[in-house]
């Protein structure tokens, strides 16, 4: 019988992912990568950090803290000033970095990440990584050369997933048959930190995709560049998780460390990375070293500003069985949300609010007046998670009508888009320079040298998920900005995305900046990535007499059912602005207006049978929902 077999493979690879070796082996592991370690600087004094005017201001404003902070932040929109800000950084670092991430992936930026990372280290700097162990790093060979790579060069990967470095497919399914809850509580976290003075955090993990890499499809993201005291409590955080049991070392995974007992801590020679675009990491590389590119794309565009904090989840977080705590991540932000007088700007890749959530935003629609509520978010056609869009998709008629939500989902091929030098000449571009011309004067360098030549290297990529086939080709874009502009006045960057998963899973990391000339700037950034010409508008459906109501109470009772919603003629739909309007601004009077045509729920999407598959999910889904 198939679901006998179904069961027993699970029963099988819940055996094999429990076969752990004992202590003493790993033990005996441990000792053998930390014996392989080389233990010579190359500049025991000061580390040789690169000439930077960045850190210079961070220590400077570092020694503001106490009455009267400053602080110097930057909005990273771009993904080469993002990926050059970090190269920048740990070239400069004195004494510290530490690295925070919920991905990492042996791609081109990971590739060029783990080299810098390694290279402070042989130069002296005190470097440690630590990555949630899902989705990061599927190469054992690898992280057993990581392990003995050098003295100041530390990793530990969170809550792995059977002890092992690695989960197999039928290990994945085994561990949330077995241990659902500690499956599924993740490090969301992304934080890079130097010498406790500067910080990057925001939604970027270290992949290609983060960072306008790709050929098909990037994200559109956001990071903040923070100067200042604030950059020290970032470190306490990652301290409080480095030091936690759910992070372990990688020579103690079960996996890895039978590579090293196998090998005597001598892992075979691994072949050089495969880069799949050289010219880029070329020009990257040169770029993080160029003092008018740095001054012209991070400081001038910096802001300086006094009221920076830094929240963050305890790794206790998941202690608490998703009970809100008064002091969490999630109650802070409802709380911002709840003393909002005039306007909430919010962006997240994922519309699935939490029920917490949805009692403040009813609480401010029944206000006099009501605040404004406009939402950034992912079409179907831009996301790549179509399971999580399903959800979103089942609950708009709520959003829309009892929460009060200007909704905008954001478009695959936005006409306005930050995008990097080198993709705007690209022929697969179909969004233009985006305003910015490309730099290659500034890209002149020579090739660096990769971990590959010390055996640490090869030629493996990670599969994610892919978004769902259009009607148009070419390099597509997809939301995974998570930011919130209170009142312009309070803007909120980091990596919770709004949601229940956010709430009762993942830990996760925000900055709140109370400036109102940064609120103002950020708010106009989301504000583009919500304008018509980047993204859909969600309104109610054009009214039909009599039948619209009809359908109105028949949908609301069906939205109520956990399970079979399978009424397909819902509350809303997209709407596009017509080219005869270009001025054209969406109103309660959209439906009926000329300068707006009704597009369906799912513009752009070519799938056959695509309304059943998200209608399905929609119907059968939503147990999931705190999960996706």
């Amino acid at each position: 019988m198939p679901w006998l077999r179904a069961a027993a493979a699970l029963a099988l690879a819940t055996l094999a992912g429990c076969a752990q070796l004992p202590v003493v082996q790993l033990d005996q592991a441990q000792a053998l990568a930390e014996n392989q370690r080389p233990h010579v600087w190359a500049c025991p004094t000061d580390a040789c950090p690169a000439p930077s005017a960045l850190t210079e201001e961070a220590q400077a404003l570092a020694e503001t803290a106490g009455a009267t902070p400053r602080h110097r932040v930057t909005l990273l929109e771009r993904g080469d000033d993002a990926l050059v800000a970090r190269l920048h950084l740990i070239r400069a670092a004195r004494h510290s970095i530490e690295l925070q991430s919920y991905i990492f992936v042996e791609d081109d930026v990971g590739w060029l990440m783990l080299n810098e990372l390694l290279n402070a280290a042989r130069r002296g700097v005190k470097v440690r990584l630590l990555l949630d162990q899902l989705f990061s790093f599927d190469d054992v060979q690898l992280l057993a050369a990581m392990a003995g790579a050098h003295e100041n060069f530390q990793t530990r990967l969170y809550n792995p997933t059977f002890g092992k470095a690695t989960t197999k497919p039928l290990e994945f399914a085994a561990g949330i048959v077995c241990c659902f809850r500690r499956f599924n509580q993740r490090m969301h976290n992304k934080l890079l930190s130097v010498d406790g003075v500067a910080a990057i955090t925001g939604g970027r993990n270290v992949q290609g995709r983060y960072f306008d890499w790709e050929p098909d499809f990037n994200y559109r993201d956001r990071d903040l560049l923070i100067l200042g005291p604030a950059a020290d409590a970032m470190g306490e955080s990652f301290e409080a998780f480095w030091n936690h049991p759910l992070s372990v070392p990688i020579a103690r995974l079960h996996d890895v460390a039978q590579v090293l007992l196998d090998t005597g801590g001598r892992p075979a020679r691994r072949p050089r990375p495969q880069l799949d675009r050289v010219e880029r990491v070329v020009a990257v590389s040169a770029m993080a070293d160029n003092p008018a590119l740095l001054q012209r794309r991070l400081m001038a565009p910096s802001f300086e500003v006094a009221g920076v904090s830094f929240l963050a989840d305890g790794p206790d977080k998941h202690a608490e069985s998703g009970a809100d705590s008064p002091e969490g991540l999630d109650t802070r932000l409802r709380d911002l949300v709840r003393d909002a007088r005039h306007s909430v700007v919010l962006q997240t890749p994922y519309l699935v609010i939490s029920k917490p959530a949805r009692r403040v935003f009813r609480e401010l629609r029944r206000r006099q007046p009501a605040p404004e509520v406009l939402v950034s978010t992912n079409s179907l056609a831009a996301t790549d998670a179509w399971p999580v869009y399903a959800i979103s998709h089942k609950y708009k008629r709520t959003y829309l009508r009892q929460l009060g939500m200007d909704i905008r989902e954001y478009k695959p091929y936005p006409e306005r888009l930050p995008l990097s030098p080198w993709l705007a000449d690209d022929p697969l571009s179909s969004s233009g320079d985006g305003g910015f011309a490309p730099v290659v004067s500034e890209w002149q360098g020579s090739r660096p040298e990769m971990i590959g030549s010390d055996g640490i290297g090869s030629a493996s990529r990670f599969a994610r998920d892919r978004p769902v086939p259009l009607e148009a080709t070419g390099r597509r874009t997809g939301l995974h900005a998570k930011s919130m502009v209170i009142d312009q006045r309070i803007a909120v960057v980091g990596s919770h995305n709004f949601d229940p998963r956010s709430d009762d899973l993942n830990t996760e990391i925000a900055v709140i900046v109370e400036d109102p000339e940064f609120a103002a700037a950020l708010e106009a950034v989301i504000r583009t990535d919500a304008a018509p010409d980047n993204a859909w508008v969600v309104a109610r459906r054009p009214a039909i007499p009599v039948l619209s109501g009809l359908n109105y109470q028949i949908g609301k009772l069906f939205e109520k059912l956990p399970l079979f919603d399978l009424w397909p003629f819902r509350y809303h739909t997209s709407y596009q602005r017509s080219p005869d309007c270009p001025e054209a601004q969406p109103d309660e009077n959209i439906a009926r207006s000329p300068c707006w045509e009704a597009v369906g729920a799912f513009p752009d999407v070519d799938v056959r049978f695509k309304s059943l598959y998200t209608r399905l999910m929609t119907a059968f889904g939503s147990g999931l929902e705190p999960i996706l």
